[in-house]
């Protein structure tokens, strides 16, 4: 396991865009999110392709992948914040460079589509990242609530996950340890097998999805596809975060029609991660601990920044 340094003020922070293109109001939203954090003291260096879109749906892949191994290599950058999600973040595994960000390990951050880079790099290297806001997110949210988590964790070492008042429950009761993974459900199950898959054996796997694109059948057919693929087999917990879909069925409803009574693992729920305002910073890499007894039911029991 290889644990990235703290973020201090002064800091300059590479932005790159590893999934859709940043076009129209989104160019606007990434200048908005640079003046919010450089009034917070930081600096802010957009990646060389940021604003290529020459595929007419993204930038190339290879576009992709030389920004993150560029910002890898650039001394100055101590955190690499991905600016927003889309659908093709996976198109860059054959590209990047996992010796040279095993060697210049730095906070990499991002959430939805950009599950697939942050897993598929604490897969090859052995490097913690994370699972938290997009960077433009933090100029589109109603609160301030994703980005101080960002601080919490980056700044300030912070273990805390959320805040103390939210509320868990408890969907199936037991105790976990293990090392978190996951994020995304569409993205984790593209991932579960082949060349570039990860390694779920004895994980805390944690799991959102986009209810707006993702209806309760196919987050079945994911979630069944992870089944008949020993995902299930293999963790040693299941944290659900936020799913909202028009049908009002809850993701935790459909976790339970494909796990049924087959698995005696925990099973934990909360709104704090995933497509929601409330966007709190989680390691993947790092163990976590599940206690369905206590009122906050998972916790991190190591550290995951220096």
């Amino acid at each position: 396991m290889i644990i990235p340094n703290r973020l201090k003020k002064g800091d300059t922070i590479g932005v790159v865009a590893p999934a859709g293109p940043i076009v129209g109001e989104n160019i606007k939203e990434l200048e908005d999110a640079r003046k919010i954090v450089e009034k917070d003291g930081f600096k802010v260096k957009f990646s060389k392709n940021i604003f290529s879109n020459t595929n007419n749906y993204s930038s190339t892949a290879k576009e992709k992948a030389q920004d993150i191994n560029d910002m890898f290599r650039d001394k100055e950058v101590k955190m690499i914040w991905c600016a927003k999600g889309g659908e093709n973040s996976n198109s860059t595994f054959e590209y990047l460079d996992y010796e040279l960000i095993k060697n210049n390990p730095k906070i990499v951050c991002g959430y939805s589509d950009i599950t697939s880079i942050t897993n598929m790099i604490t897969q090859k290297t052995g490097l913690v990242t994370f699972s938290g806001t997009n960077f433009k997110t933090i100029a589109t949210d109603e609160t301030d609530y994703s980005y101080k988590e960002v601080i919490k964790r980056f700044v300030d070492s912070s273990l805390e996950i959320g805040k103390e008042n939210e509320e868990y429950k408890a969907i199936k009761k037991g105790q976990a340890e293990g090392e978190l993974i996951g994020g995304n459900l569409s993205l984790t199950r593209g991932m579960v097998a082949g060349k570039y898959s990860i390694d779920f054996t004895d994980k805390i796997l944690f799991l959102e999805e986009l209810g707006f694109e993702t209806g309760p059948a196919l987050a079945s057919n994911f979630l069944y596809y992870m089944k008949q693929n020993d995902v299930f087999n293999k963790i040693k917990g299941l944290w659900v975060g936020n799913y909202e879909h028009e049908s009002g069925i809850p993701l935790e409803q459909i976790v339970l029609d494909v796990i049924g009574e087959d698995y005696n693992f925990p099973i934990i729920k909360s709104n704090n991660f995933g497509h929601t305002e409330t966007k709190t910073v989680i390691p993947i890499g790092t163990k976590a601990r599940i206690d369905t007894n206590e009122k906050i039911k998972i916790k991190l029991v190591e550290k995951c920044i220096n």
